[in-house]
């Protein structure tokens, strides 16, 4: 049976089992896997579709399927199992910037007397080993071990195998949202203690259902979503960024008289279909604020040339426009540049930059995602911060900013940093294991749906013109996928 688009998941499921049963596990994956990508490429998806039980399930008994006939070879190469404490970070691909990566850091570091082992299956490309050896893994005890270049079966029988034989003290699995080996791969009867690290919360994620995984999530909106929707058992560990000092007193705001702003994102972020754009509103936003933007994170060359194109069109200098493909530390970026204001990433949130905005004390603005709380991220800012919705809103704010109003947001911005997010604290919930005392923050009643502009963005996407666009955004990430196989 070859790979065919499934318009039903239960003739998936029918077509799954008889793989199963026929003995081929490889294609039963590959059959997941494609279905989970064709849902996260559909924007109409987006925030719509968190998780789904049938779709574990069957990546379950994929695993199970394939253990047992692995079971014999396994159980010859258990060793000794000695004192020292094993931590294992299931992971699909690492890479120098991603939040995910970030988090496996932190974790590490929580725990700097034990042995660590990241397991990437390299279903998304290939991981940067130079990134994980020339940087923590000088200073911990760190070892990136990547699965052959193999079918999808042969690297779940890898990922099995190393799984029993290293005999973890824990394991957390911090997986791509469509890779059904590493969720197919943790096997209840393996009695690990592990844990799913929801950090694909954006979109449907496989492993959201795994029962005997503890569930963790990072933020308010997703915790509350998690629990109160889709009826998890979850935990909450907030995220945490090490401190590198608060925005200096003596550096005054709106240098020159003039507005710095910010935004840290990648090109996933912020190069979406969506009814405001980013790449447009950048050069309307310096037009009205007279200042510079500074934007971190890499951007595809279309989106640099629709800002320079937009610049010249509101005869904004290009100078003001700074681009940083990447920075080791998005915190002390903002520092060096003397940022006024933080404006968080659209139409999705990212979560550990704000965390660091905040830290920095840099002001904060939120988008207000006309139907996604958990895209917004209103409820990981500080109560205080200013949310927007439509262009003018954001607009006329910036507008409006004095140096008082500044001051004032930047203290209540660092407060929250000190509040809910210093690392000491999160080293220590991870080293005691008091995930239940931490309680996340209350959903606000500051968001709303706004049923009528979403009405109208979800009609506009059925038109020729979006239709094309992601098939011009699906052939991309199919390209990408074979260079990076290369």
């Amino acid at each position: 049976m070859g790979i065919r688009k499934y318009k039903s998941v239960y003739t998936l499921q029918n077509d799954v089992f008889q793989l199963v049963a026929e003995g081929d596990g490889n294609l039963a994956l590959k059959v997941v896997h494609d279905f989970v990508e064709t849902i996260i490429t559909e924007p109409l998806c987006v925030s719509q579709i968190f998780g789904s039980k049938a779709l574990d399930d069957l990546c379950q008994q994929i695993g199970k399927a394939n253990l047992s006939t692995i079971k014999g070879e396994v159980t010859e190469e258990i060793p000794v199992k000695d004192s020292e404490s094993v931590y294992i970070y299931i992971v699909t691909k690492l890479q120098k910037s991603g939040g995910h990566t970030r988090i496996i850091e932190d974790l590490i570091m929580a725990r700097p007397e034990a042995k660590h082992i990241i397991l990437s299956t390299e279903l998304d490309g290939k991981s940067d080993s130079d990134y994980v050896l020339n940087g923590i893994a000088m200073k911990y005890n760190v070892k990136l071990e990547q699965a052959p270049n193999r079918n999808y079966q042969q690297k779940l029988t890898w990922l099995q195998k190393r799984l029993v034989t290293l005999q973890p003290t824990g394991t957390y699995l911090l997986n791509h949202h469509q890779d059904s080996v590493a969720v197919a791969a943790i096997q209840p009867e393996m009695g690990l203690k592990a844990s799913f690290y929801h950090h694909g919360d954006h979109h449907l994620c496989l492993g959201v259902y795994l029962s005997h995984l503890e569930h963790i999530d990072f933020h308010p909106m997703g915790y509350h979503y998690c629990h109160d929707e889709l009826g998890i058992d979850n935990v909450y560990i907030p995220l945490a960024v090490s401190d590198r000092g608060a925005r200096n007193v003596t550096e005054e705001f709106l240098q020159d008289g003039t507005l710095t702003t910010c935004t840290a994102a990648r090109s996933n972020k912020v190069e979406i279909p969506y009814f405001v754009s980013y790449i447009d509103l950048v050069p309307k936003l310096l037009k009205e604020t007279g200042g510079k933007h500074i934007h971190i994170g890499r951007l595809t060359p279309w989106a640099l040339f629709k800002i320079r194109r937009g610049l010249k069109r509101y005869s904004v200098p290009a100078e003001r426009f700074v681009y940083i493909p990447w920075v080791t530390s998005v915190w002390k970026a903002l520092h060096d540049y003397q940022v006024d204001l933080y404006i968080a990433s659209f139409p999705y949130g990212g979560g550990l930059t704000l965390v660091e905005a905040m830290g920095a004390g840099i002001p904060v603005v939120i988008h207000k995602h006309i139907f996604s709380r958990v895209l917004s991220c209103i409820e990981l800012a500080y109560p205080e911060a200013y949310s927007w919705r439509y262009p003018d809103e954001l607009l006329n704010y910036c507008r409006s900013l004095t140096v008082d109003n500044l001051k004032n947001q930047s203290g209540f911005s660092r407060i929250q940093y000190e509040m809910f997010h210093q690392y000491d604290d999160f080293q220590i919930i991870i080293r005691d294991g008091s995930t239940n005392s931490q309680h996340p923050q209350k959903l606000s009643e500051n968001f709303f749906v706004d049923t009528d502009e979403w009405a109208a963005w979800m009609a506009n996407q059925v038109t020729l013109r979006n239709v094309w666009a992601r098939f011009i955004y699906r052939l991309y990430r199919w390209f990408r996928a074979i260079f990076q196989k290369v």
